[in-house]
């Protein structure tokens, strides 16, 4: 059989196990690709008389005729449904052929709307499975393709069934020149597009994902992350305002231990336990990979929790540290960064950057456990964020040229 065939079968035949007055119903079992739906003809027939090899009643006269000549006008009914939904869609389903066969016409699945149902269902979940920033991608990504579709098409919505690589590679060159959108932003809503192009994939809505054959292009980017002379002049810091105090110590919780700012949010006072080495360490969750961090809490990061034990606002919310709402965390970050001097837009990204690189690696902590304190599924993802700086190189590479200068020392007493 040839590659992405269809297979397309009819069978009659009759249910037994549902004889009443000696007759038992007659059903067409409609099999595609292995999937298979029944569809009933609305006639019976006693089980004496039915031929199951040849698919007719034997019964002579008028009324078997009658019968054989109404099976046959179901089978061309079931094969005219399959060639128009083939020739409409290219591919079928049994249940759009059974659809199609009662008279029920299948509503089109339109773009916009399935992605403002998927974007409905995260909003539903918001603080348990997803965070408000996965929404609010998502939602940016529906309103770039709104806006592209009234632009390219003049359209307020598009059928799944319409999407080709073309309609995606417009997307990505409408999104570069009208939005002036940069590559690596750019991949991030065709990505955001793609996964839901592969639910419906996945949901037989598509038999044919538009995606294939497409490559999404991106260009690496150098990730800021503070010096250990910045980190320490943040730290060192006093200020006299209790909000920006307050987010500098959050701030700096997040580079003694690479949590990002929801999964600092997310702590409670259960998160602190007491490690395999009997010194604390935070074990928890992280929220946008689902996966398990267990960090061994350095000094910096103890005399923070220490600091804000028992204060109000994290024991009402029965959390760890009174972390406030993201919006002013990040408003407030800009004001320590002007008056700490720091050339730089300080996030939580930031933060956990400068624990994977600053912090850990520069240390010596080999990146493997980098990779596994920051949460992370692949060793390749911690390469991104940390980068072995060139004290660190110099360091290393110090050690070597000390063993070289020794085994030359040895060389010339021994004279050998």
């Amino acid at each position: 059989m040839k590659e992405n065939q269809t297979t397309f079968t009819i069978l009659f035949w009759v249910c037994k196990s549902r004889l009443k007055g000696g007759k038992a119903p007659i059903s067409a079992r409609v099999t595609v690709n292995g999937q298979r739906t029944e569809i009933s003809t609305n006639r019976s027939v006693s089980p004496l008389e039915w031929d199951s090899k040849n698919q007719l009643c034997t019964t002579k006269g008028a009324e078997g005729r009658a019968l054989n000549n109404h099976l046959a006008v179901v089978k061309g009914k079931l094969v005219g449904c399959y060639s128009l939904i083939e020739t409409a869609n290219g591919f079928v389903t049994v249940d759009a052929i059974k659809r199609a066969y009662s008279g029920v016409a299948e509503k089109p699945r339109m773009l916009l709307e399935i992605i403002e149902q998927h974007n409905n269902d995260i909003k539903a979940l918001l603080g348990h499975e997803y965070s408000r920033a996965t929404w609010v991608k998502y939602e940016t990504t529906r309103k770039h393709l709104d806006a592209f579709l009234s632009f390219k098409y003049k359209r307020n919505d598009i059928n799944i069934k319409e999407l080709n690589i073309e309609f995606i590679s417009d997307f990505e060159f409408y999104l570069k020149t009208q939005k002036k959108i940069d590559l690596n932003t750019n991949a991030k809503y065709i990505k955001n597009v793609k996964k839901i192009i592969n639910e419906c994939v996945a949901k037989n809505w598509l038999q044919k994902n538009p995606f294939l054959g497409h490559k999404l292009k991106t260009k690496h980017t150098e990730r800021p992350f503070l010096t250990n002379e910045e980190l320490q002049r943040i730290e060192s810091k006093e200020f006299a305002i209790e909000r920006l105090a307050l987010v500098r110590d959050m701030f700096v919780f997040s580079c003694y231990t690479g949590l990002a700012f929801i999964d600092v949010s997310n702590l409670t006072t259960s998160s602190v336990v007491i490690g395999i080495d009997g010194e604390k360490w935070i074990v928890t969750n992280r929220q946008k990979t689902k996966t398990a961090s267990r960090i061994p809490l350095l000094h910096p990061a103890l005399e923070i929790i220490e600091r804000y034990k028992g204060h109000p606002h994290a024991c009402n919310k029965n959390k760890l540290l009174p972390i406030p709402s993201n919006q002013k965390a990040n408003a407030y970050l800009k004001e320590i960064a002007d008056l700490c001097e720091i050339n730089k837009q300080l996030t939580f990204h930031i933060a956990r950057h400068t624990f994977a690189t600053t912090v850990a690696l520069t240390n010596g902590v080999p990146i493997e456990s980098v990779s596994k304190m920051l949460g992370h599924k692949k060793l390749q993802t911690t390469q991104i964020y940390a980068k072995i700086l060139d004290k660190k190189v110099s360091a290393d590479m110090q050690v070597l040229r000390n063993k070289f200068k020794s085994a030359s020392i040895v060389k010339e007493m021994t004279g050998s």
